[in-house]
């Protein structure tokens, strides 16, 4: 009866993109094929039976009170009207140069990536604030459209990340069913530390590539991003103390957050603390921290935690049922049998998630995907930072992929009239290219994610 799990993918899949609600649609399939399978003789109650220790499991995690802590962090900053100081300043600093307001963007979005980690939020706000004055200084439409989206899909892989919170969650859960499979009964273990730690390195070299294509546009085609004439950002005499008021308080908070986490002083947990009681004291110094703001921001937080962790108890749910039914042998059977073995398994893995990121969100690519196949990569000696490095990029980059990408319809929502679909489609392709080149390089040297990890360790 394997063949049953892979019609209970097909299902959901169908469900998912029909819009119903992630967490209903994942649990009431499980529940309707599980049912249908105990009627049938074809599944055993006692994967059902596992479901409350794993509702236990999750309830306890003191890992995961980082997610709603972070999510706040990154509201509370958004609110704090942040972004606004800061693109203004880096605007003033670099717009004399040509590319400069480009290069100010790609910064800033290093720089809120770094301090809120919500990808939605970043894009929605760079749109609004960047794109009109890019194309008011004659900036061509897809280059500026193009780096709003890439920059602002930067939360996805630098850390602190919602993103890694959760895949560093899934992925130690399956590394240790991996080990405790293959009869080493004292497994090794996997921490989000040890995700954001690996990510530093890999999310650095690819603001570097989005730098060096700025860079080399603004040499080849110099009209598409011409230089600034001075006197327009010569209002104030005090610039570079401007930029420093403006980029000292993030600052501080990024290296209060991750500092602690590299050191080995706190945990991810614990630093996420620190970035929250750290976003409401920047948010009281620019005075936005008003009972109206504090509301929205706690209500904003209830709202996508409450959302994350719905979809992650109905994806335990959903994971119990794939594997009575015996899909995840039929997975493991599947990818040891391809040709070319580990190379290849990765290969296929990395292509579905990539395909799937057209459609579906990283959060269900998380919860859904990634506990089937990742313990069978496991079982092949896959490095476990590594893979969660390479799952990171992969659904960044399925963030900027047309048609369905996520962060396009971010910007089209945002974006002037002029500003047409197939600009912005056309606008991401070289930093797709960018971040696949990553990948590659991230395939051949695994050392870019592995290394500091291991210093750290």
């Amino acid at each position: 009866m394997e063949w049953l799990s892979f019609l209970l993918f097909a299902v959901v899949f169908v469900f998912l993109l029909s819009g119903y609600p992630v967490a209903f649609a994942l649990g009431g399939t499980a529940l309707i094929f599980s049912l249908t399978g105990i009627i049938t003789g074809s599944f055993d109650t006692v994967f059902l039976e596992a479901l409350p220790n794993r509702l236990y499991g999750i309830m306890i995690n003191q890992i995961l009170i980082a997610v709603p802590l972070f999510v706040f962090m990154g509201v509370m900053l958004e609110r704090s009207k942040i972004a606004d100081d800061l693109l203004n300043t880096m605007a003033r600093l670099f717009g004399p140069l040509r590319g400069g307001i480009a290069i100010s963007v790609t910064l800033v979005g290093l720089l809120l990536a770094a301090s809120t980690g919500i990808v939605g939020a970043t894009v929605v706000t760079m749109g609004l604030l960047s794109l009109p004055t890019m194309l008011k200084r004659g900036y061509d439409p897809e280059i500026s459209s193009g780096l709003i989206c890439a920059s602002g899909t930067l939360g996805q892989i630098i850390p602190p990340s919602i993103v890694l919170v959760l895949l560093g969650e899934v992925l130690s859960s399956a590394y240790q069913q991996a080990q405790l499979a293959m009869g080493n009964f004292s497994p090794d273990t996997l921490s989000v530390g040890d995700l954001f730690v690996g990510a530093l390195f890999p999310g650095i070299l690819l603001v570097g590539f989005y730098l060096i294509y700025v860079a080399l546009v603004a040499w080849l085609k110099p009209l598409s991003m011409p230089a600034i004439p001075k006197q327009a950002y010569e209002d104030s005499v005090h610039i570079i103390e401007d930029v420093a008021v403006s980029l000292l308080p993030p600052i501080i908070l990024i290296v209060a957050v991750l500092g602690s986490i590299i050191a080995g002083l706190a945990t991810p947990t614990e630093a996420a603390a620190i970035g929250a009681v750290g976003a409401m004291l920047l948010a009281a110094i620019k005075k936005q921290l008003t009972p109206s703001n504090l509301r929205e921001v706690v209500y904003s937080t209830t709202r996508i935690t409450s959302m994350v962790f719905m979809i992650f108890i109905a994806a335990s749910l959903f994971s119990l049922v794939f594997r009575g039914f015996g899909g995840d042998e039929l997975v493991h059977r599947l990818l040891s049998s391809l040709p070319g073995g580990v190379f290849t398994a990765v290969f296929v893995v990395m292509l579905v998630m990539f395909l799937l990121g057209f459609v579906l969100d990283f959060i269900e690519i998380t919860f859904v995907v990634v506990p089937i196949v990742a313990p069978v990569l496991f079982k092949m000696d896959v490095d476990p930072v590594w893979l969660g490095i390479m799952i990171a990029i992969n659904l960044q980059t399925s963030f900027l992929t047309p048609p369905f990408g996520f962060a396009l319809f971010y910007l089209r929502g945002v974006a002037p009239p002029e500003i047409s679909t197939a600009q912005i489609y056309k606008g991401v392709v070289p930093f797709i290219m960018i971040q696949l080149l990553v990948m590659a390089m991230l395939a051949y040297w695994p050392a870019i994610a592995t290394w500091l990890p291991l210093q750290t360790s």
